[in-house]
C-alpha cells in the first residue's frame, strides 16, 4: 500500500539522492517529497527571475527523449531531472509539473508535453544520470550475488577451485577486486566435498578476474553516479561533456557485464538435470544475444546518442541477471534431491526423517553454501507453490533474484553476513608495498644471508646495526629529488624523525658521532620508501651494505667492492649479470664540455639516470621542457650517453677526446679509472664490468665512482645492486671528511630471482634443517621428552610426534624431507632397542638404547 512505502525527501538541504532511492521511486518501492524548504526557496527564486525580467526568453523541452525508455527509465530521469531543478532552484512551475506526473503513472506521459526552463541537453544528462542510478543499484546488488551463485556452480560442476588461491603479492601488482572476489568465494566453499573432482574450466578459473573487474567498475560507477544525482543543471553548452564523460564509465561497464554474462551462461548450461537444461535453452538469454544487445550500444556510443546508449547498457544489464539467476538455478537443482524439485514439502520432510536414521550419505557442502542454500529452500517452501507444476517453482525460484522483489533484499543481506561471519573470513590485510615470507621462502632467504656474510667478513668487515628511524634533519638534503620518499613520523616530544631510505646514511652519521677515521662495516636491515608499489618494488625492504670508510691507497678501496659485488653475485649462483660503471666527475665533465649550467648538474643526472627505463627522445623532453636545457645541448648529451663497452677500450677511446682531457673533472675521474681497471684486470673480474656513460645514479652524495649491477636472466627485475663513492657525507655530519666508498645489494630483487631460479630447476625448498624424527608409536610423551632431549643435548636437529599409527609418522617425516627417523613402539620398548630409519632409503636398523646418541652422530658425520 502507498502509506507502508519509504518516503524520500528531494531537494532537501543535507539530503543526497542516492542510487537506491532513485531505483525504489521508479520501481514504485518509495514515494519522493519535495522538501519544504527547497519549495520555497525555487518559488522565490521563479517570483524573483519574473519580476526583474519579464521579457527574458525561456527554453522548453519536450518528453520526447524518454519515447524509447522503460517506464522505470522514464521515472528515475524524471527523479533526477526533479531534483536537479529544485538544486538550480528553477521555475517552481516546471518542478510542480515534473512532481505531479512523478506521483502519477509515468507510462501515461504524452511525449510532446514540454517543460520550461529545461534545455533538451538537461534532459538527455537527467535521462543519462537516471538509468546510471538503477545501474548502479542494480549492478552493486550483482556484484555481491555473483561470487555467491558461481560459489554453488562451482559444486554443482565440482569444479578446480586452484584459480582462487590468490595472495596479495603487495609490490602492486595484483589487483585488489580479484584477490578479494577469490577470498570471497573460497570463503563460501569452505569445507566442500564437492569441488576439485573435474578439471580446470575458464568459466570457474577466469571468475576472479572478471568478478574482480566489474567490483572495480561498480566503485567507479557508483562514485560519478553519486555527484551527478546532487548536482544542479549544467549549462547547455556543457551537458554534452557530461553525458559523454559519464557514458565513458558505463560502457566500461557493459564490456565488463558481456563478460560476467558469457561465463554465467557457460557455467549454467553444464547442468546434470535434462529437465532444467531444456528450460535454459529456451528461456535463459543467450551469449549471441548478448552480443547484439553489446553491437547495439557500441553503435549509439559511436554515433553520439547517449540516452539511447545507456538505455542499451540497461537492457545488457537486465540479461545478464536473467543469467545469473538460470545459472543459481541450474546449480540449486544439481545440488538438491528430486523429492524436493516435486515441491511435495511432506516429502522433503519425511526425506530428511530418513536420512538422520542413516539413510542417505549426508552431502558435505560447504558451510558458506550450505547456508545458502538452505536459506533458499525455506524461502521457496514458504511460497505459496503449486506442487504438480514444476515450471511454476522454478518461476518462484527466479523471482527470488530479481531486484524488483520484496524479498531480494533479505537475499542480499543474507550473502553478506555469510562472507563476513564465516568462521574462516579473510585475514586482515597487508599494508600496501609489504609481504609476509613463507618458511620456504624463508629458508631461501636464510641461506642467501648466510652467504651475504661469509663474503663480507672475508673481507675483514664488522658487523653494524642502526635504529631503524633517524632524525628527520640526518636524511633530507641526501638524496636528491627522491627526498620526497622519506617517511615521515609523528612529532614525539619535540623530535621531528623519519623511517631511514638506506644504511649509509646513517651508517656516515655513526662514522662521525664516534669520530672514526677508519671503519669497514656491513649491515644488512630494512629500509622503507614511500613509493608507489610495482613489480619488484616495496615500500619495505632489505638491504645489505658494505662500506669503506678512511684514508687508503687511491681507488684500492674502489676496486675491493666492486670486487666484492662480482663474488656475491657468482656466489648467490643467480645467472648473468653485468656491472655498469661510470665516475661522477666523468658526468659533471661531460656535462660541462656539453654546455650545462653547473648549478644544473644534479638535476640533469637526475634525468639520464633514467636511460635505463626511457629512451633518450622522452628523458630529452624532459631536460628541454622541464629543466631548461637547450635542444643543442641536450644533443650533445645524447651523443656521449650512448657510449658503453668494455672498460679498458671505452676508457682509452675517452683519453683520446682532447674535451675531456682538458676538463679538470673528467681528466682525474680518467685517471682514477685507469688505476682500478687495472686492478680489476689483474683479480680477474673485469669481464663483468661495463663502463657505461649513462649510468648517473641520482643520489646527491656521490662524489666518485658509481655502479650498478643489472641481472640479465629472464626475470624482469632491473637492477639488483649499485653502489659508489662519498667522500663528502660523512663530513656533513661532523667537523672531519672522511672519504668513504660503498655497495647496496637489493636483496629482495635477487631473492626473487633465486626463487625463480628454484621454480625452473623444480627443486624443492626444504624449510627446515631438521635431521632426526623421534616418533612415539603409542601416548609416551615422556619417552618422547626422553630421547628428544638426548639427541638436542647432543646438537642434533630432531622433532619429535607422537602417534599410534606408523604411516601418519613417515608421512610426517616425508612432507618434511626429514632423512631420519627413530620409532619406538611397545616391541622396542621391551627388547631395549629403538629402530632408526633412513628415510630416503626406506632401510631399517635396530641399535640399542643406550647407543642411540652416538649410531645417530656417525651417520649424521657430527
Amino acid at each position: 500500500m502507498a502509506e507502508e512505502r519509504r518516503v524520500v525527501t528531494v531537494g532537501g538541504k543535507g539530503s543526497s539522492l542516492s542510487s537506491s532511492s532513485v531505483f525504489e521511486i521508479a520501481n514504485g518501492l518509495s514515494r519522493p517529497r519535495i522538501d519544504s524548504s527547497a519549495l520555497s526557496k525555487v518559488s522565490s527564486s521563479s517570483n524573483s527571475k519574473t519580476s526583474n525580467n519579464t521579457n527574458a526568453p525561456t527554453q522548453s523541452s519536450a518528453f520526447s527523449v524518454l519515447s524509447n525508455l522503460t517506464p522505470e527509465e522514464s521515472k528515475a530521469s524524471l527523479v533526477v531531472l526533479l531534483n536537479k531543478l529544485l538544486l538550480s532552484s528553477s521555475s517552481s512551475a516546471a518542478v510542480t509539473q515534473l512532481y505531479d506526473i512523478i506521483l502519477n503513472d509515468v507510462s501515461s506521459i504524452s511525449f510532446d508535453n514540454t517543460i520550461d526552463g529545461v534545455s533538451p541537453g538537461d534532459f538527455s544528462v537527467a535521462a543519462i544520470s537516471g538509468i546510471s542510478a538503477i545501474l548502479d543499484h542494480r549492478s552493486s546488488a550483482l556484484s555481491v550475488i555473483i561470487d555467491a551463485v558461481a560459489a554453488l556452480s562451482c559444486e554443482a560442476l565440482g569444479a578446480d577451485i586452484s584459480a582462487f588461491n590468490l595472495n596479495d603479492s603487495g609490490d602492486g601488482s595484483t589487483a585488489k577486486d580479484v584477490v578479494s572476489v577469490a577470498a570471497d568465494v573460497k570463503i563460501l566453499l569452505n569445507g566442500s566435498k564437492f569441488v576439485n573432482k573435474n578439471s580446470d574450466e575458464l568459466a570457474v578459473s577466469s571468475v576472479p578476474v572478471v568478478h574482480g573487474k566489474f567490483r572495480e567498475i561498480c566503485r567507479l560507477l557508483h562514485s560519478s553516479t553519486r555527484v551527478q544525482l546532487n548536482s544542479a543543471v549544467v549549462s547547455n553548452s556543457g551537458s554534452s561533456g557530461t553525458a559523454s564523460a559519464m557514458c565513458t564509465t558505463l560502457f566500461s561497464l557493459a564490456v565488463a557485464l558481456k563478460d560476467l554474462g558469457n561465463i554465467s551462461y557457460n557455467r549454467a548450461k553444464r547442468t546434470r538435470d535434462d529437465e532444467i537444461s531444456a528450460m535454459l535453452q529456451k528461456e535463459c538469454p543467450r551469449p549471441d544475444q548478448l552480443k547484439a544487445v553489446f553491437a547495439s550500444l557500441v553503435s549509439a556510443h559511436s554515433d553520439e546518442e547517449y540516452v539511447k546508449f545507456s538505455h542499451d547498457v540497461n537492457s545488457l544489464l537486465m540479461m545478464v541477471e536473467k543469467i545469473v539467476s538460470w545459472e543459481a538455478l541450474a546449480a540449486f537443482f544439481s545440488l538438491e534431491e528430486k523429492d524436493f524439485i516435486s515441491g511435495n514439502t511432506s516429502v522433503c520432510e519425511d526425506s530428511a526423517k530418513a536420512g538422520k536414521k542413516g539413510g542417505k550419505k549426508k552431502k558435505i557442502l560447504g558451510k558458506g553454501t550450505t547456508a545458502l542454500l538452505q536459506f533458499l529452500k525455506d524461502r521457496l517452501l514458504s511460497m505459496p507453490i503449486q506442487t504438480e507444476a514444476f515450471e511454476n517453482l522454478v518461476r518462484h525460484f527466479l523471482s527470488l533474484l530479481d531486484p524488483k522483489d520484496s524479498g531480494f533484499g533479505t537475499l542480499l543481506r543474507k550473502v553478506k553476513d555469510i562472507v563476513e561471519s564465516n568462521e574462516s573470513r579473510r585475514l586482515p590485510k597487508l599494508p600496501k608495498g609489504t609481504r609476509d615470507f613463507a618458511k620456504e621462502q624463508m629458508a631461501i632467504r636464510e641461506k642467501a644471508f648466510s652467504i651475504i656474510v661469509e663474503v663480507f667478513k672475508r673481507h675483514g668487515a664488522s658487523a653494524l646495526d642502526t635504529p631503524a628511524f633517524e632524525m628527520r634533519e640526518t636524511l633530507m638534503g641526501k638524496y636528491g629529488e627522491d627526498s620526497k620518499l622519506i617517511y615521515d613520523l609523528a612529532d614525539q616530544g619535540g623530535e621531528l624523525c623519519s623511517l631511514r631510505y638506506d644504511l649509509t646514511v646513517p651508517f656516515a652519521r655513526y662514522v662521525a658521532m664516534n669520530g672514526l677515521t677508519s671503519f669497514k662495516r656491513y649491515q644488512i636491515a630494512k629500509v622503507y620508501r614511500r613509493d608507489n608499489p610495482s613489480k619488484g618494488r616495496y615500500r619495505e625492504f632489505y638491504q645489505c651494505d658494505f662500506d669503506i670508510a678512511g684514508q687508503f691507497e687511491k681507488m684500492m678501496p674502489d676496486f675491493e667492492v666492486i670486487k666484492i659485488l662480482t663474488e656475491l653475485l657468482d656466489e648467490l649462483d643467480i645467472g648473468e649479470y653485468e656491472v655498469k660503471l661510470n665516475h661522477r666527475k666523468l658526468l659533471d665533465g661531460m656535462l660541462a664540455i656539453c654546455g650545462v649550467p653547473q648549478e644544473k648538474f644534479r638535476t640533469i643526472c637526475s634525468s639520464i639516470d633514467k636511460l635505463d627505463k626511457q629512451s633518450f627522445e622522452q628523458i630529452k623532453k624532459e631536460m628541454v621542457d622541464e629543466k631548461g636545457l637547450s635542444d643543442e645541448i641536450s644533443d650533445r648529451i645524447g651523443t656521449f650517453v650512448k657510449w658503453r663497452g668494455p672498460p679498458v677500450e671505452l676508457l682509452s677511446k675517452l683519453k683520446q677526446e682532447r674535451s675531456f682531457l682538458e676538463n679538470n673533472e673528467s681528466s682525474l675521474a680518467l685517471d682514477e679509472l685507469d688505476i682500478m681497471f687495472k686492478a680489476l684486470e689483474r683479480s680477474r673480474c673485469i669481464d663483468r664490468v661495463v663502463f657505461d656513460l649513462s649510468l648517473a645514479r641520482g643520489l646527491d652524495y656521490y662524489t666518485g665512482v658509481i655502479f650498478e649491477a643489472v641481472f640479465k636472466g629472464a626475470t624482469q627485475v632491473g637492477s639488483i645492486a649499485a653502489g659508489g663513492r662519498y667522500d663528502n657525507l660523512i663530513g656533513m655530519f661532523g667537523t672531519r671528511q672522511v672519504p668513504a666508498v660503498g655497495i647496496s645489494l637489493g636483496i629482495e630483487r635477487v631473492f626473487a630471482i633465486m626463487e625463480q631460479v628454484q621454480k625452473d630447476k623444480n627443486q624443492e625448498i626444504r624449510a627446515t634443517e631438521t635431521q632426526v624424527l623421534v616418533s612415539i608409536l603409542g601416548d609416551d610423551s615422556a619417552l618422547a621428552a626422553e630421547l628428544v632431549g638426548e639427541l638436542w643435548n647432543a646438537k642434533v636437529k630432531a622433532e619429535f610426534m607422537i602417534h599410534k599409527k606408523v604411516m601418519k609418522h613417515i608421512d610426517r617425516a616425508r612432507d618434511s624431507r626429514i632423512p631420519w627417523m627413530v620409532l619406538v613402539g611397545e616391541r622396542e620398548l621391551s627388547e631395549g632397542v629403538v629402530k632408526l630409519k633412513d628415510v630416503v632409503a626406506a632401510i631399517d636398523y635396530e641399535v640399542p638404547r643406550g647407543n642411540l646418541v652416538n649410531d645417530l652422530c656417525r651417520r649424521l658425520d657430527m
